[in-house]
């Protein structure tokens, strides 16, 4: 199969898969035509289809799928309201491009279908006259009749003595004879294989004879519209070869993809189950040590998980493809595209022999393109003026892949004029997409992430290369759906720099977990820079923000229990730790209680109603059995810049309220939680002379929402230990886990007295045990005692 007929097989398996989606998208939008991002997603398909069928030359869909694509712009920006009648133009183009896309499967070529009358009525929609010129579409060349005399014998022909003229004309017949040879043989291969196929159509017309008997077609030779065809053309050059190559056992076959795809599921259910077995056999050793079994089961369990290893490894190898599938493509757009923009374009190819999971290689194609359209069109210079910048005349995008850790990384580079961080700025300013206050604090990185956002163009006028400013936004949708960073570095005047670092498989990753309170959580490996331990002294607060100096740099922080809104209920340490994230040069320190450390993990998805949760990319089952949700690090960094503070900076002002300067009786603040009316006036009636405030609570539960609720400041509890709904016991463990409250002075007030129910009470907390009945005198020296209570309040 020769390179245009790979690039080829590539467009339409992806355009087929394109509109089998864009059906069901259009009626769904038919339904709801106010839907922003149905109406975007519908738009880039047809936007995809169109620029892929403009550099392989199919002028005729490249012409529909235009004037399709306007009218979606149009509607996209308000301008136009998709009803019935338009959405009947629309679909009839549809069944059109459908229909285009058959015809370029079975002869590489997109003429024979009239497209004009669609066309017209998508520019009627538009508000154009409709009259548009259709493109010329050259048709092939009918097939002639020539007949082929063959001589009786070839020992006869004397070649030496023959003329120029007559040497080319018997290489001429000689030629043809073989190529009407070869379409008999795929014919008859054809029609033994499948009783149900039709034969070619060269063949169909006209029943086939000895060649050297009868007059055959004469047509140029064919390109192989599909595999099996490739396939046929190397059965006959076996078929010619001598018997013994001919007899040589097939070194490769071909599998079904969701056979790979259902290995690589079990081979994910293996690695969690030799997780598994591997943190059983951690509980046993613990269980049974010295035990002399435990030396059998550790050397089973080591070989269990070695060769889960190697096999997960080689059922990888066996998804992995060389991105040189993808790189292919380009020299031939590159080509067309230096052709349609007066430019001289040079592409450098390093690194297509790099590998990587065959899922991903399907996605990535896509960005690929646009990013070097993007280079082509607003990156490059024309001739001139690169002369007189004192640059070469041609132009260079250099196209790199290579492994970094778990990563690949796609460069691409370019050395035209890079990009005007002043200019991006006033662009996206009259375009609404950010703010002047934005723009005023924008760094030269975050300027130059502004190209990918939806909307954003550079060009002066649309065109079939760009101007529509959707290109480089679905090189950041498609890549973050990969899990993938962009990184950009440019220098205006010299060129531009895009970095795409993508992991290398999708389901099965490293990670760190780490522990938040009860919860934990999978960080991919891959966004980790490094993790430090510090203490609560080191973390300074600027602008309402909380940071820490790391080295030579001021790192942000945010604590990951703010960031998912995890109750912090566990007491605190005095130090923390700090999991520092890069994404591209940007870094962020997230806060975490606990690092449980490293562990490979299985990506597995939500589900349906799970989904779309922010900040979360899926989930994976850890060795004891729980479920761990794994970050996502792209969320992650956004989100962390709506947090104001850290876990740490609450934690010290918790401290800092419960233990700030009384000025008056009133600012003591005394809980009574008894279920008894009457109980609860006789401890008021106790402690009202010394002034200070009093609450009251009629059970456990009751208490404890009104702590949860934070309106009061508590330096002491008054608990009643028999309480319905929650009894005294109960509310006090339920207390002690908040940092803080964890050393608010609880005091029980109760009936019972054995020993038993004293060092129960000792045990949830309780630091005093008054026994009814009891003198008010003695109730309130116990309080004022526990509370610090200044005498010169009395």
């Amino acid at each position: 199969m020769d390179e245009f007929q790979e690039i080829l097989q590539d467009f339409l398996v992806e355009s087929f898969e394109l509109i089998e989606q864009l059906d069901q998208d259009l009626v769904e939008l038919e339904s709801n035509p106010q839907d922003l991002e149905l109406l975007n997603r519908i738009f880039r398909v047809a936007h995809t289809i169109k620029g892929a069928s403009s550099f392989l030359n199919f002028d005729v869909l490249t012409h529909l799928t235009h004037h399709m694509e306007d009218v979606l712009n149009k509607a996209r920006h308000g301008d136009l309201i998709i009803d019935a009648d338009i959405m009947d133009v629309i679909l009839e183009s549809i069944d059109l491009m459908k229909a285009l896309l058959v015809i370029i499967r079975d002869s590489s070529s997109d003429g024979g279908i009239d497209v004009s009358a669609c066309v017209s009525r998508l520019d009627k929609c538009t508000g154009g006259s409709g009259k548009v010129e259709s493109p010329v579409v050259q048709e092939a060349a009918p097939v002639e009749e020539v007949d082929v005399e063959e001589p009786e014998d070839d020992d006869e022909i004397d070649y030496e003595n023959m003329d120029a003229d007559e040497l080319e004309a018997e290489i001429e017949r000689l030629l043809q004879q073989r190529q009407a040879e070869d379409r008999a043989k795929r014919a008859a291969k054809s029609s033994s294989s499948d009783d149900t196929a039709t034969e070619d159509e060269d063949v169909a017309d006209e029943p086939l004879k000895p060649v050297s008997k009868a007059p055959v077609a004469v047509t140029p030779p064919p390109r192989p519209a599909s595999i099996e065809h490739d396939s046929d053309s190397s059965d006959d050059a076996k078929a010619a070869a001598p018997t013994k190559k001919a007899s040589t056992v097939e070194q490769t076959i071909r599998v079904d993809v969701k056979r790979l795809d259902h290995l690589m599921n079990l081979i994910g259910e293996l690695v969690l189950a030799k997780n598994r077995l591997i943190k059983i056999n951690d509980d046993v050793e613990e269980r049974y040590e010295g035990e002399g079994f435990l030396e059998e089961l550790n050397q089973v369990v080591s070989i269990v998980s070695l060769v889960t290893t190697d096999l997960q490894i080689a059922v990888m190898k066996t998804r992995m493809l060389p991105i040189g599938k993808v790189f292919n493509k380009f020299p031939r757009m590159i080509r067309d595209l230096s052709r349609e923009l007066n430019k001289k374009i040079e592409l450098e190819i390093f690194g297509e022999d790099t590998e990587l999971d065959k899922s991903i290689v399907e996605e990535v194609g896509d960005p690929l393109v646009h990013i070097i359209r993007n280079s082509c069109d607003h990156g490059i210079e024309i001739p001139e003026i690169r002369a007189g910048q004192g640059k070469n005349e041609t132009g260079t995008i250099t196209l790199k892949a290579y492994n970094e850790g778990n990563q690949i990384v796609i460069q691409i580079d370019d050395d035209g004029k890079g990009l005007d961080v002043e200019l991006l700025k006033k662009k996206s300013l009259e375009k609404g997409i950010i703010t002047q206050k934005e723009a005023e604090n924008m760094s030269d990185k975050e300027a130059f992430a502004l190209i990918f956002k939806p909307g954003f163009s550079m060009a002066a006028k649309v065109t079939n290369v760009s101007g529509r400013g959707v290109g480089m936004d679905v090189v950041k949708t498609n890549i973050e759906k990969l899990n993938g960073i962009i990184d950009i570095d440019s220098e205006l005047g010299v060129g531009t720099s895009m970095k795409l670092k993508i992991p290398l498989t999708l389901a099965i990753i490293q990670a760190l977990l780490v522990g938040v309170q009860e919860e934990h959580y999978a960080i991919p490996l891959a966004s980790v820079l490094e993790t430090v331990r510090i203490s609560t002294d080191e973390v300074y607060t600027v602008e309402g923000r909380s940071v820490m100096r790391l080295r030579e740099d001021v790192l942000p922080l945010v604590h990951i229990g703010d960031i998912f809104e995890v109750e912090r209920i566990l007491d605190s340490s005095e130090y923390a730790y700090v999991v520092v994230l890069g994404l591209g040069t940007s870094k962020l320190g997230l806060i975490v209680d606990t690092l449980v450390g490293q562990e490979e993990i299985v990506i597995k998805s939500l589900g349906e109603f799970l989904k779309g949760i922010e900040g979360i990319a899926g989930a994976t089952i850890r060795g004891d059995g729980g479920v761990t949700l794994i970050v996502d690090v792209v969320a992650i960094m956004d989100m962390a810049k709506h947090v104001k503070k850290s876990a740490v900076a609450d934690s010290n002002s918790d401290s800092a309220m419960l233990t700030r300067e009384k000025t008056k009786a009133s600012d003591y603040t005394v809980m009574i939680v008894d279920d008894s009316k009457t109980d609860r006036m006789i401890m008021r009636k106790a402690l009202e002379p010394l002034g200070v405030t009093l609450v009251e609570a009629g059970d456990g539960q009751e208490a404890l929402g009104i702590l949860k609720q934070g309106d009061h400041n508590f330096d002491a509890m008054l608990i009643d230990i028999e309480m319905p709904r929650m009894d005294g016991y109960t509310l006090a463990t339920e207390i002690k886990k908040y940092n803080r409250y964890k050393n608010l002075p609880l005091i029980a007030v109760t009936s019972r007295t054995g020993k038993s129910d004293r060092m129960r009470g000792v045990e949830s907390g309780m630091i005093e045990y008054i026994t009814k009945p009891y003198s008010a005198d003695y109730l309130s020296s116990v309080v004022q005692r526990n509370i610090n209570f200044r005498s010169e309040f009395l």
